[in-house]
């Protein structure tokens, strides 16, 4: 694994994923499709960063999985989710934080 010190990029990917996350875990707590949407940004934030074996070969298929469920993410709040406001401003925040995560992750470069 690479030791240098993350771009500011890279960083904001992480932040970004730990803010969703931490949202989504918070959310109707305890909500099982919450915690599960929670556990599922970790789990790609993981894959993306550690030298994992299968992620660490696939980098570009897990980079492309991070924005699609991301994007899964958003296209099921539109749907369904809280759009009143102000009851609905947690939502508006937190699909902000997720369009921003997508592109930069669209910017980003994985590490080999």
């Amino acid at each position: 694994m690479n030791n240098s010190p993350l771009s500011p990029a890279k960083m904001a990917i992480i932040l970004l994923t730990i803010a969703t996350a931490g949202i989504h875990f918070s959310l109707l707590f305890p909500d099982p499709i919450f915690i599960l949407n929670g556990l599922g940004f970790l789990a790609l934030l993981a894959a993306y960063f550690l030298p994992l074996p299968f992620a660490k070969d696939n980098r570009s298929l897990v980079k492309w999985a991070f924005m699609g469920y991301t994007a899964v993410t958003i296209l099921a709040w539109v749907a369904i989710g809280e759009k009143s406001w102000p009851a609905g401003m947690m939502g508006y925040f937190t699909k902000l934080i997720e369009v921003g995560l997508i592109a930069l992750l669209w910017r980003d470069k994985p590490a080999k």
